[in-house]
C-alpha cells in the first residue's frame, strides 16, 4: 500500500510539472508579439508623420500674389479712380483690424453685407459684423493684425469689383506672401454716396497637404496659375 501511494504521488507531482512547463513559452511569444505590434504600429506613426511633414513642406503655392494693392494691374476696364478707391476701401478696413476698432471695421461693408469666415461663421448685416468683431477683437484676435497679399481684382461694371485675395492674421512679424493660410473673396460695390464698400466677403482656409495630395494624385486638379 505504502509503495502504491508513493507512486501515485510522484505521478501527480510528475503530471503538474508537465503541465506547467509550457507556460513561459507561451508568456515569451506573447511579449514577442506585443512587442512586434508595438514596434509596427510606432514605424507606421513615423511613417505617416514624416508623410505628412513632407507633404506639409513641398505644397509651395507659385501664385502668392502682391501684397500692394496698388500694384495689380485689375481687369475689366474700370471707371476712372475705381481701383485706387477699391484699394483704399480695403487698406482701411485692414487699418482697423489693427487698432481693434469693430465699428470702423464694420463701416467698410455695406449695411446689408454678408461675412463668411473659415470656419463656416455667417453673419448677416453690418451690425451683426461688427458685434460679432467686437467680440473677436477683446478674445481671440486681440492685438492680432491682417496681412494680405492680392492675386486678382476684376470690375465688372463701373460700380462692381471682385477682389480675391491671400491673407492671415499675425502678432509680431508679418507674414510672407506664401506663407498665408488663407483666401478671400470680397465683392465690392460703388453706393450711391460715392464710396465702394463691401457688399459680401468669404474667407476659405487653404488646407496644405490636402490640397498637395489632390495635385500628386490627379495633376488636372492644379489650377493653371499653380503649373
Amino acid at each position: 500500500m505504502g509503495t502504491h501511494t508513493t507512486t501515485n504521488s510522484t505521478s501527480a507531482i510528475d503530471t503538474e510539472q508537465v503541465t506547467d512547463v509550457p507556460a513561459a513559452p507561451r508568456r515569451s511569444r506573447r511579449r514577442l508579439v506585443k512587442r512586434i505590434l508595438g514596434i509596427g504600429a510606432l514605424s507606421a506613426g513615423l511613417a505617416a508623420g514624416g508623410a505628412y511633414l513632407w507633404l506639409n513642406s513641398t505644397s509651395d503655392v507659385r501664385q502668392a500674389g502682391n501684397p500692394d494693392c496698388a500694384a495689380v494691374t485689375p481687369t475689366g476696364a474700370p471707371a476712372a479712380d475705381a481701383h485706387r478707391q477699391v484699394c483704399a476701401t480695403l487698406s482701411t478696413m485692414t487699418d482697423a483690424w489693427g487698432r481693434g476698432d469693430a465699428d470702423a471695421y464694420g463701416a467698410a461693408f455695406t449695411e446689408d453685407a454678408t461675412y463668411t469666415t473659415f470656419v463656416g461663421s455667417h453673419y448677416q448685416g453690418r451690425r451683426d459684423i461688427v458685434e460679432g468683431h467686437r467680440a473677436l477683437f477683446d478674445g481671440f484676435l486681440k492685438d492680432t493684425r491682417l496681412a494680405d497679399s492680392y492675386l486678382g481684382i476684376r470690375f465688372y461694371g463701373p460700380t462692381t469689383a471682385i477682389v480675391t485675395t491671400r491673407g492671415d492674421t499675425y502678432k509680431g512679424e508679418p507674414k510672407k506672401p506664401g506663407e498665408l493660410s488663407k483666401v478671400q473673396t470680397y465683392t465690392l460695390i460703388r453706393q450711391d454716396d460715392g464710396q465702394w464698400r463691401i457688399a459680401a466677403f468669404h474667407n476659405t482656409k487653404r488646407q496644405r497637404v490636402m490640397e498637395r495630395i489632390s495635385f500628386l494624385f490627379d495633376a488636372d486638379t492644379r489650377p493653371e496659375a499653380e503649373k
